[in-house]
């Protein structure tokens, strides 16, 4: 048994937990405080919020959020040990939780944690890497400073599996007939895109047709932007690293807009993109004016060029490296 925790936030934890764990080849356990999800193939543990309280959540700034006398708390941490006394789980994988990777260590249970981009440099990402049995990082190596302020014995225990999607890798082409189609992708995570933006980057491309998925007001949410990316000449998306690889996977051209996120999260992942490699054109902010030249500068490069990003095996990667971390526990030392 492997347990997986999946962070709430956005829709990228629960993506790449779904794409991960159908090619494990042993059950997988979700433990969330999202709603079981239609695709999700085995148990589902759903956790209550941890949200009663504010009084002191980070322990005095060594942990992320675990506020003092908070019944959601208490009530999801003894959950989740319920769940490992009764499934004796080979390894918990947290993406992400420190103090749910603290809880299952505490307990015996080998940990992989997932390491997200930013500065990680605060205790408690530290601490959480440093008690974990392995780390997998979901993006390419060859990628700079996707993640920084880590100590070196830390750094050096990262797996980079690369750009993982949900999607298969079969991209297709763009039909040459009719006008230009570019697709605005919007994260689940929030957004200060507004549709007056939008709207006026309408305006200035009368010869490209838009879509945008994303949450009303601003336009049309889909939980499958597939067909949409396939179907796009540009993507213009935010830096989250499912959409990242998503337009990737799609090798589309993309225009890059990285959203405010803790830890400055996206901001290092736009950075890392900067990189000509990259069929990306990043920018600090939404632009109010120029969009038809971006466009089509956009569109000039070759969306080829993302093979590096994203080569369509990052989920089988991930998948053998918790089948190598979880062999490390023998049955002669497995409790019960």
């Amino acid at each position: 048994m492997i347990g997986w925790y999946i962070h709430h936030q956005g829709r990228g934890h629960l993506h790449r937990a779904a794409a991960v764990s159908r090619r494990v080849g042993d059950q997988v356990t979700g433990l969330s405080s999202l709603p079981r999800p239609t695709e999700w193939r085995g148990p589902w543990i759903q956790l209550p919020a941890d949200d009663d309280t504010t009084d002191d959540p980070t322990a005095r700034g060594q942990l992320h959020r675990a506020p003092v006398r908070d019944a959601g708390l208490r009530r999801r941490m003894a959950l989740v040990s319920s769940w490992i006394r009764d499934q004796d789980p080979a390894l918990l994988v947290a993406d992400v939780s420190v103090e749910i990777s603290l809880l299952a260590r505490l307990h015996g249970v080998p940990v992989m944690t997932v390491v997200l981009p930013g500065d990680r440099s605060d205790p408690a990402h530290v601490l959480g890497y440093r008690v974990s049995d392995a780390l997998v990082a979901t993006w390419p190596a060859e990628a700079r400073g996707v993640v920084t302020g880590l100590p070196d014995d830390v750094v050096r225990r990262i797996t980079h599996v690369g750009g993982l999607s949900r999607f298969d890798l079969a991209p297709a082409v763009p039909s040459a007939d009719g006008p230009r189609r570019v697709t605005l992708l919007a994260g689940a995570g929030g957004t200060a895109t507004t549709p007056a933006l939008v709207a006026s980057a309408r305006n200035q491309t009368p010869g490209w047709t838009w879509e945008v998925l994303a949450a009303p007001p601003l336009g049309t949410w889909t939980e499958d932007p597939w067909a949409a990316l396939c179907r796009s000449d540009v993507v213009v998306t935010h830096a989250g690293q499912n959409a990242i690889a998503e337009v990737a996977t799609a090798r589309r051209p993309a225009v890059v807009v990285p959203e405010e996120r803790p830890h400055a999260e996206q901001e290092a992942t736009a950075r890392a993109l900067s990189d000509e490699r990259w069929p990306a054109t990043v920018l600090s902010s939404w632009p109010t004016s120029g969009w038809s030249r971006l466009l089509d500068d956009a569109s000039a490069r070759d969306g080829a060029s993302w093979a590096a990003w994203c080569d369509g095996g990052a989920a089988a990667r991930f998948a053998e490296v918790i089948r190598r971390t979880a062999a490390r526990v023998t049955v002669g030392t497995r409790v019960g």
